[in-house]
């Protein structure tokens, strides 16, 4: 076997380190001459770099010349993991010919300068579960090199596929238990049970592949078996505030308020019910039950889809569909942040693909431990927040801007909660032809695998993603990490909307969590599947059949074909370069039943796969923390408004996020007519994204989102109210139909087993119900990722914030009546527009002072004010009358005004007490009450502006003016008056290490 080395250096060293690129090439026919047309023509540009080749013997490897350097570092892709440099390089070598090319690897070299700590810097630069690196010191050791080489494109060890026969039947509990956790199969006693009774009915013990397709369609990612759980619901002490709140308009906070309430699973009993009353009123059941027992939309509904496929899906216009997805991917980005986020970008995109739609934009929501941690306050295996941020962050960027689907919305967020469990959350919106999805599959159809090989990559990821983390998570579940390839999505972007448009398939889904086992699982549960594993094509040899038909390996896509279409649909795979393969077909025996050549690897009844988990049955004890009010005194000795406005524009979670936004491609393909920065000079805070996605059409979508963990640590009922009602500000405020508006649901929680936990998660679900159902916004999709706790070795476990996304769709009904945040003219009026109350409790003013946030009361949603709040800014918007709008989220009144300052490098003056003597000046500025916006008015707009929103709380604070300053004036005095300048410098500050 013929193996070489190629050396790519820069001409100019344009960084404090010199970084070189290495190729190792391998063939068995492989020559000098092949590899030498390589290099000259596909490995490096010749105007800015230099290249050479050799071959990969120590003799070439000793009289490489190298530059001079005080240590050498070499950082490359484990085997078996995707290298995408060196796939570009084999697919490269195709096109120009060369079949002789087996195996290519990149590996990229540092010549590191004196004074710099070679081992520091290979932690900084490699991720020990996906990549390896090798130090070389003066007097480099080049047999080390040679086998770090060899090591990389040496073939996996050859092994005998077999299939191993698990010993349940006769298991005790600790038996069962053991296997469950040594296998990571993430089940507990109760499903163990369920197993090991129907292999006892069959007389026979679970195959290897059974007892983990079993773990993976059953497991917490997948199943979502605690939102489907029974749930004994108790409370330990009233609210006082019960009285105060009708139960007509909170009805679920009412249900909450018995002594003990039992609840039959929370995604139907709050999520799944709320958007029934809301799309089909007149055939849903009384509070809280579905009427059916599924959800059932009326045939000419504008909500489409809901809760049933990949993504939901809503009208758009007469000829169109829009669809939504948003999934988290946590687990694998505190381990590989890069790896993780990228993927969980790649999959969602997938998610759109298996509703046979185009991905049109891109969403992400993140969450991370502070930046400023000390390295020994974390635990041990736990990355520093820092470090995870900008890993995500470039996964994020790598797959949005290559796959060119421009990044519009999300938000950034720190909080210590967060330093062990990140979480990623990533969305795709997607574009369809009206009813051009298709559900049908049936026996006979083809099962065809579609896009990338298969590896051992992200192997036990929907049960690793069910369990908590510990310390040695990494080492032992590494092989749940995985690197997405977005050039092979490309193609299979482009593929599959042909396909569909030539409707060559009767279904599809994408390969995501659980693999194979979970596509064909799902695709087949109504009729029945035969796989015969052989046909899958590999990244490399060595998998087991278990292994090949749980592999989470990216870019993939199954679909059903009917045979009369397989040729055409294999055709137009074979003419865009996608691989596509028949590993099986659709049956009508009700089995699914894998094969790997003679071997059996799995033969279960789809009933009992899909039907047979027990339910679980979960108790919830919620402790209402007690809150205590903030004493006058306290109040009195607060430092100067200015300073505690300019240390809030500081605080990471309000400072500027151009510096992520800006990495992100947020203008590819054209459509994105109102973008995440907007103003002056295009870096202030826009409040949502506002996308044009038919040329054609006048008609654009509004995306938002609203989240504040800082609330669910007092009440996850409020901060669900506050999530949906902040998604909705968020839309409004550029110029969202409120009652054309869908949204999504994503929690994050620690473990659902723990009483305080589940009580919390509870409370959360009938938020959302209250606010859907009072909005009129139904839930079309959404995400639980529970289980996002961390253990450490001495068993003490820490759970994140309670966190819940709510991501909102909305119809704008003309792009061009589109509103931005940023002041526009000297002399127009502002106005004030939602009632202000004394709600501080978990506010961002508490986390600059250091206060728990339990001194206070948290904000919280009057739903009759803020629906027609929200309507009666819509009718203003559409008629033209508001020069700017900013919602009111962290920081209160004081920072969206210094932020609309910020974006139009013009002033404010402003009078606060018009909001009422009874509020005191830091409450005024500070409070975080929603549903309430800041709006600029034109003076000859300012009457009918009045008028339209008559009826609801509005106040004139003052004026927009020439200078470039805040001024804020209470009680006869400006209580703070700050510069521009000041107030850019502290606003970019948050995140100037990024």
């Amino acid at each position: 076997m013929a193996q070489f080395f190629v050396t790519v250096a820069s001409r100019e060293a344009t960084h404090p380190e010199t970084i070189q690129t290495i190729y190792v090439l391998e063939g068995l026919a492989l020559r000098l001459a092949d590899v030498a047309r390589l290099a000259t023509e596909l490995l490096h540009d010749p105007v800015t770099e230099t290249v050479t080749w050799r071959a990969l013997t120590l003799d070439e490897l000793m009289v490489e010349p190298l530059p001079a350097a005080a240590h050498m570092l070499e950082v490359a892709y484990r085997p078996g993991v995707t290298d995408n440099a060196g796939e570009s390089v084999l697919e490269g070598a195709r096109r120009l010919g060369i079949a002789v090319l087996d195996q290519a690897r990149m590996v990229r070299r540092y010549l590191l300068t004196s004074g710099v700590d070679p081992a520091a810097r290979a932690a900084e630069l490699t991720i020990d579960l996906v990549q390896t690196s090798l130090i070389a010191v003066p007097g480099i050791d080049h047999r080390s090199r040679l086998r770090f080489y060899q090591d990389l494109i040496s073939p996996p060890a050859h092994v005998q596929p077999r299939v191993v026969r698990v010993a349940l039947r006769e298991a005790d509990d600790a038996e069962l238990l053991r296997i469950s956790r040594d296998g990571i199969l993430a089940l507990d006693l109760a499903e163990m049970h369920a197993v090991r009774d129907h292999f006892v009915a069959l007389g026979r013990d679970p195959s290897d592949g059974e007892l983990e397709t079993l773990a993976q369609t059953w497991s917490e990612h997948c199943s979502h078996k605690s939102f489907k759980a029974k749930v004994r619901y108790r409370r330990a002490t009233p609210d006082q505030r019960a009285a105060a709140l009708d139960p007509q308009l909170y009805p679920a906070f009412h249900l909450l308020e018995q002594d003990e309430v039992e609840l039959n699973s929370l995604i139907k009993t709050f999520l799944m019910a709320a958007t029934e009353r809301i799309v089909a009123p007149e055939s849903a059941a009384a509070h809280f039950t579905l009427a059916h027992g599924s959800l059932r939309l009326p045939e000419h509904a504008w909500v489409r889809s809901a809760f049933v496929d990949n993504a939901g899906i809503i009208a758009f216009g007469p000829a169109h569909e829009v669809s939504f997805k948003v999934e988290t991917h946590n687990h694998p980005s505190a381990l590989e942040p890069f790896g993780g986020a990228n993927t969980g970008v790649g999959g969602v995109i997938r998610d759109v693909l298996g509703v046979s739609a185009e991905p049109i934009a891109n969403t992400d929501v993140l969450c991370f431990g502070m930046p400023d941690t000390p390295a020994e306050a974390l635990q041990p295996g736990v990355l520093h927040p820092q470090r995870v941020a900008l890993g995500v962050v470039a996964g994020v960027r790598d797959y949005g801007n290559k796959l060119g689907i421009p990044t519009v919305n999300g938000a950034v967020l720190f909080d210590s909660g967060y330093s062990a469990n990140p979480l990623v959350y990533a969305g795709t919106v997607g574009l369809a032809p009206r009813d051009a999805h298709p559900r049908n599959v049936a026996p006979g159809d083809v099962i065809v695998l579609l896009g990338g090989h298969t590896g051992r990559d992200g192997i036990h990821g929907a049960t690793f993603s069910s369990i908590e983390l510990t310390h040695d998570t990494a080492a032992t579940v590494g092989s749940a990490v995985q690197i997405g390839d977005p050039i092979t999505e490309k193609k299979l972007l482009d593929v599959l909307l042909q396909a569909r448009d030539q409707r060559l398939y009767s279904a599809i889904t994408d390969c995501g969590a659980g693999g194979l086992s979970s596509a064909v699982g799902e695709m087949g549960a109504g009729c029945g599947a035969h796989v015969t594993l052989e046909r899958v094509p590999l990244k490399y040899a060595g998998l087991q059949p278990w292994e090949i038909w749980l592999s989470e390996a990216q870019e993939r896509m199954v679909l059903a074909v009917p045979p009369t279409n397989l040729n055409a649909f294999l055709a137009l795979c074979e003419a865009e370069d996608v691989e596509a393969t028949a590993i099986g077909t659709f049956t009508a025996d009700g089995r699914l039943r894998v094969n790997y050549k003679e071997l059996e690897v799995v033969d279960l009844a789809m009933e009992f796969l899909h039907d047979g988990l027990p339910q679980r049955v979960l108790e919830a004890l919620w402790q209402s923390p007690e809150r205590q009010p903030i004493h006058a005194a306290e109040g009195a000795a607060l430092p100067a408004s200015a300073n505690l406005l300019l240390q809030l524009l500081a605080h990471p979670n309000i400072s500027s996020k151009e510096r992520v936004v800006r990495t992100y491609d947020h203008e590819v393909r054209g459509a994105t007519i109102l973008k995440p920065l907007v103003g002056v000079a295009l870096d202030g805070p826009g409040d949502a994204a506002v996308l044009q996605p038919v040329a054609t059409m006048q008609r654009g979508l509004a995306l938002g989102c609203g989240i504040n963990p800082r609330y669910g640590r007092i009440d996850p009922y409020w901060m669900a109210l506050a999530a949906v009602d902040e998604a909705l500000r968020n839309v409004v405020a550029v110029g969202g139909d409120p009652g054309r508006t869908a949204i999504l649901d994503n929690f994050c929680w620690g473990d659902p087993r723990q009483p305080d936990r589940m009580a919390g998660l509870v409370r959360a679900a009938a938020g959302c119900y209250d606010a859907a159902v009072a909005f009129g916004t139904p839930f079309i999709s959404g995400k639980d990722s529970l289980n996002n706790e961390y253990r450490d070795a001495a068993g003490q476990r820490v759970a994140i914030p309670p966190t819940l996304l709510i991501s909102a769709l909305a119809e704008v009904p003309d792009v061009r009546r589109c509103v931005s945040m940023d002041l526009k003219q000297a002399g127009n009026r502002i106005y004030l527009v939602g009632a202000t109350r004394a709600e501080l409790g978990g506010s961002h003013l508490d986390a600059i002072l250091g206060r728990d946030g339990l001194a206070g009361q948290v904000p919280q949603v009057d739903l009759v004010a803020a629906r027609a709040t929200f309507a009666a800014l819509h009718g203003a918007i559409t008629q033209g009358l508001v020069a700017a709008c900013h919602d009111l989220s962290e920081g209160g009144l004081a920072v969206a005004a210094a932020e609309m300052v910020l974006a139009g490098h013009l002033g404010l003056d402003l009078e606060l007490d018009a909001l009422g003597g009874e509020l005191d000046v830091t409450t005024r500025l500070f409070s975080e009450t929603p549903s309430r916006f800041l709006v600029e008015v034109r003076p000859g707009d300012a009457a009918a502006f009045e008028s339209v929103l008559a009826g609801v709380a509005l106040v004139e604070l003052g004026a927009v003016q020439h200078e470039a300053l805040l001024r804020l004036r209470a009680d006869g005095q400006i209580v703070a008056e700050v510069e521009l300048d000041a107030l850019r410098q502290a606003w970019q500050a948050g995140l100037s290490w990024m």
